[in-house]
């Protein structure tokens, strides 16, 4: 027996070093899971990790795709939480990741998948909601009736804040890049949505809270966001630093997070796995429960049949589309 899967067999652009191959099929070790890939949600990750760039960094040959969902065909020793046909959705174990007609999944950051979600919406619950809940309530505490600022508001990550943000009663003040994406935004559940092509983000977020300033800054974009959140942010507001969509990794002036006293606050959802392994479920419960609620569903933008996988992560790099990309079977 075989499997089709994307392999990278050299590190490089997705699109030149992406390689669809007949390979065998992936056993199960201690701790992990088989699955049948139904879909296989586009993390920028992925790119960096084609690239060599990601800090998971495995060696040629071997299947990117770090998020799926999937019909469980086989357990390794030691899994009870799932079972054989059990529809599920989660992190793959790399180098057997979901770009594959089968691969592995790590147990512990297997979930069963909500009723109410699609394959699709399933495979892109966990990395930006997981992030989004960590960040929001973890990290920066929002509270409700504060005001929430999410920068790239219609992407994956950003529209993810922006509907727990919604949920946990927060005023959500959106900023994209364009007049298309404003009603994206508005659809996720932003009350003020900021285009920073035609508006300035300082002034109009400081005129919507009435000089208040943000609370609480989900900032999945570093560069010129960072610093512009950094002029618009509450007394003893909170700035999560998510990641650096923009490529440019700001310095932050500790001198004057200290005059306005503001927090900096580093998410690095990863860690929770290993240093407070029994938080990752419990967020998951929440999840579901606000799905089921009907107050949280990802946005799929796009799907990508199995055959095109370079193309979607191609897209994606492209740094132009707006929510979830996705491959599906």
């Amino acid at each position: 027996m075989s499997i089709r899967a994307w392999q990278v067999q050299q590190l490089g652009e997705p699109t030149e070093v992406l390689t669809l191959v007949d390979t065998e099929v992936p056993r199960p070790g201690p701790g992990q899971v088989r699955v049948r890939v139904r879909a296989s949600a586009v993390n920028f990750a992925d790119t960096l990790m084609c690239r060599g760039e990601y800090q998971v960094r495995p060696e040629p040959p071997f299947v990117p795709g770090l998020e799926v969902c999937g019909d469980v065909l086989e357990v390794g020793e030691g899994v009870t939480h799932v079972a054989v046909g059990d529809r599920v959705l989660g992190g793959t174990a790399v180098p057997h990741g979901g770009f594959a007609t089968e691969c592995l999944m790590e147990a512990a950051s297997t979930f069963a998948a909500p009723a109410g979600l699609d394959d699709a919406a399933s495979a892109s619950l966990m990395v930006s909601y997981q992030t989004g809940w960590f960040g929001l309530h973890r990290r920066a505490g929002l509270r409700a009736g504060e005001h929430l600022l999410v920068h790239a508001a219609s992407g994956g990550v950003g529209s993810a804040a922006v509907q727990l943000g919604r949920a946990a009663g927060a005023h959500v003040i959106g900023v994209v890049g364009g007049a298309d994406k404003v009603a994206i935004a508005r659809e996720m559940g932003c009350d003020v949505v900021i285009d920073r092509r035609e508006q300035d983000v300082v002034e109009t977020v400081k005129a919507v809270t009435d000089g208040h300033g943000a609370d609480v800054v989900y900032d999945p974009v570093g560069g010129p966001s960072y610093a512009a959140s950094t002029k618009c942010i509450a007394f003893e507001g909170r700035i999560v630093v998510v990641g650096f969509a923009s490529g440019r990794i700001p310095e932050p002036r500790l001198n004057h997070a200290m005059v306005k006293n503001y927090s900096i606050l580093g998410l690095h959802w990863g860690l929770y796995k290993e240093r407070d392994p029994q938080s990752v479920p419990a967020c998951h419960d929440e999840l579901v429960r606000l799905a089921d609620a009907g107050k949280i569903t990802p946005l799929v933008a796009e799907t990508f049949p199995f055959e095109e996988t370079p193309a979607a992560l191609a897209r994606l790099a492209g740094g132009s589309s707006t929510g979830r990309i996705v491959v599906t079977a």
